[in-house]
């Protein structure tokens, strides 16, 4: 793609960075099959192709950019399902990132917007007041008619209850059970470790079970919630305050691995050495990044237990976006859930986005409720009895729309090696064991891990 940028544009790293991944697009238009917005909205601003052309024309243009732009960019989703798809690797996701950036920098928004969006930045990025919302969106329920239209959707998103402020997960060491194999921290997340603390909990005893001292540090949200609302500075903070507490927490014994169990926060971690390239901390970003792991590629390397019970349960397994077209993380997640006995079937459109995509589902919530019940009945129609998923995101946004249980791939795999039943599968019928002698998980050469 040709450009008309000036030297003086050009100077700012920023604009160069666009510059450079603007170049590389050819409009060859395969995208646009396999963009939700465009797919739903038949609109070609509303696809990675139109949304390039219009970021292009923002960032050559300068000063505010128009109510329409921000619309259509504001509508991407960031599933990312156009760079799996891209025949010349158009790095749609920074591109995306520098594009948020600059509208949050200059585009003022209406007052609404601006309040919804202030308020989702820091409510969601701080657990105690995550906390102090639910009860809020609770008291609030019954009168939620009477709401303003955005704030009656947060309420509705909203749990009914939240688990005890003590379940969370505290910083601190979590031995390896036997001989210890690796040492990994693991990120706990923030609206998740309020939200469903009994994920980590589950990631713990599955990686101390398999030889891996786990240490918590008190990391706060990593920003990616932030940065993918365009808030960078917000974003930068918080993801320097992540950085700081593993570095901490290291003690001159560094981590084999920076374990994530939510892939949305699993990509901005992996992406801190990008996010801070420009800065004077890119090589303390770039060590925690190139360390990175999702919980399931840490366990395909070392190799899933023998399973403590086989149970030939149907899962559906779901690819998160974050996961599967960011991360490139596909067949980890089934091989590690066939190993443990269940019998994985994949959903049909499965590289389509259920809505969730972070804060999308507050922020556009007509577009998210359309693709979250057509991700729904995809996932009912494989006849599966249970939804697995990467993500917690993903799993609120497919339960808002289906009645199947769903849980964390990490439950499933926990309960598989010896810990115990999902929540969402208790009362359950589940199908009896299989012959625990017949089929059996290979065990890892602690020497071939990496």
């Amino acid at each position: 793609m040709q450009t008309a940028f000036t030297d003086a544009q050009l100077k700012r790293s920023e604009i160069a960075d666009a510059a450079a991944i603007l170049k590389d697009c050819v409009h060859y238009g395969f995208c646009t099959a396999v963009c939700p917005t465009y797919v739903l909205l038949r609109d070609e601003n509303d696809a990675p192709r139109g949304r390039i052309d219009l970021i292009r024309a923002m960032l050559e243009k300068g000063g505010a950019p128009d109510a329409k732009t921000v619309g259509h960019i504001d509508r991407c989703l960031s599933c990312n399902s156009c760079m799996t798809t891209c025949a010349a690797k158009v790095d749609y996701m920074h591109l995306a990132d520098i594009g948020r950036a600059y509208i949050e920098r200059h585009y003022r928004r209406p007052l609404g917007d601006r309040m919804l969006r202030a308020l989702l930045a820091r409510v969601l990025t701080r657990p105690g007041l995550f906390r102090a919302a639910v009860r809020a969106a609770k008291l609030v329920r019954p009168f939620a008619g009477a709401l303003p239209r955005r704030l009656r959707g947060l309420v509705a998103l909203s749990p009914g209850a939240l688990p005890p402020a003590g379940a969370a997960t505290k910083p601190g060491v979590f031995p390896a059970e036997g001989a210890r194999r690796l040492r990994v921290a693991l990120l706990t997340g923030c609206v998740q470790n309020a939200l469903a603390p009994r994920l980590n909990a589950a990631t713990i005893r599955l990686l101390t079970r398999h030889g891996c001292e786990v240490a918590v540090a008190d990391t706060g949200c990593c920003g990616a919630l932030p940065l993918h609302m365009g808030r960078e500075e917000q974003a930068k903070a918080l993801a320097r305050g992540a950085i700081g507490a593993w570095r901490a927490a290291e003690r001159g014994a560094p981590f084999d691995a920076i374990v994530v169990n939510a892939s949305g926060c699993g990509t901005t971690v992996k992406d801190y050495g990008k996010i801070f390239r420009h800065d004077a901390d890119a090589d303390e970003a770039r060590s925690i990044a190139a360390r990175a792991l999702d919980v399931t590629e840490l366990l395909a390397r070392i190799g899933l237990a023998r399973p403590a019970r086989r149970i030939p349960l149907a899962v559906a397994y779901h690819d998160a976006c974050s996961l599967q077209h960011a991360q490139k993380v596909i067949e980890p997640p089934r091989a590690l859930l066939r190993a443990a006995g269940f019998r994985v079937l994949d959903v049909p459109e499965r590289h389509f986005c259920c809505g969730s995509a972070g804060t999308y589902n507050m922020l556009q919530p007509e577009i998210a409720a359309q693709l979250g019940r057509r991700k729904a009945a995809h996932v009912e129609g494989t006849g599966a009895a249970v939804v697995a998923a990467g993500n917690l995101g993903c799993m609120t946004q497919i339960g808002l729309h289906s009645g199947l249980p769903i849980v964390h791939t990490v439950e499933l795999l926990d309960w598989a090696t010896g810990g115990p039943l999902p929540e969402a599968l208790k009362g359950a019928k589940l199908p009896p064991p299989e012959d625990e002698k017949a089929v059996a998980a290979p065990a890892a050469d602690a020497n071939a891990i990496w």
